[in-house]
C-alpha cells in the first residue's frame, strides 16, 4: 500500500497581515467590520474567519453566539458578538465598554493562508 502523499502545512499568519478592522457598538452587541486589504484576500478570509472560529477565539469573553455576515462587494465580513460587553455602554463595568478593542482583538488571530499569498 502507497504512503498518501502529505499535503503542504500552509502557514499560519495573523489576520494583521490581510486585513484592517474596526469595531464598535449597539448595546450588549460588540459590531467588528473584517475588511481584506486586497481582494485576492477575501476568499481566505470567508473560509477561514467563519463564526465559529471568531466565537472559539473569544472564549470566556463574551457569553453570547456569533453571528457573521458577508460583504462581497466590499470584500469584507461583519461580525456580531453578542453579550460581550457587560450590558453595554453606561450599564457595563468593563474598561472597553464600547468594544473598541475587538478589532484589535481579533486582528491577533492566526489563520492558514496558501504559501505565497502574502509575501
Amino acid at each position: 500500500m502507497k504512503p498518501k502523499p502529505r499535503r503542504a502545512r500552509q502557514p499560519l499568519v495573523p489576520l494583521l497581515q490581510l486585513a484592517h478592522a474596526r469595531s464598535g457598538d449597539k448595546g450588549d452587541t460588540a459590531n467588528i467590520g473584517l475588511i481584506a486589504l486586497k481582494p485576492e484576500y477575501y476568499p481566505v478570509l470567508l473560509k477561514q474567519v467563519t463564526a465559529g472560529r471568531v466565537a472559539r477565539h473569544f472564549r470566556g469573553i463574551i457569553q453570547g453566539k456569533v453571528e457573521r455576515f458577508e460583504l462581497p462587494n466590499l470584500n469584507a465580513l461583519n461580525f456580531l458578538l453578542h453579550g460581550a460587553l457587560g450590558g453595554g455602554g453606561t450599564l457595563s463595568l468593563k474598561t472597553d465598554a464600547q468594544g473598541k478593542v475587538f478589532s484589535t482583538a481579533l486582528l491577533r488571530m492566526k489563520i492558514a493562508v496558501p504559501a505565497g499569498l502574502v509575501g
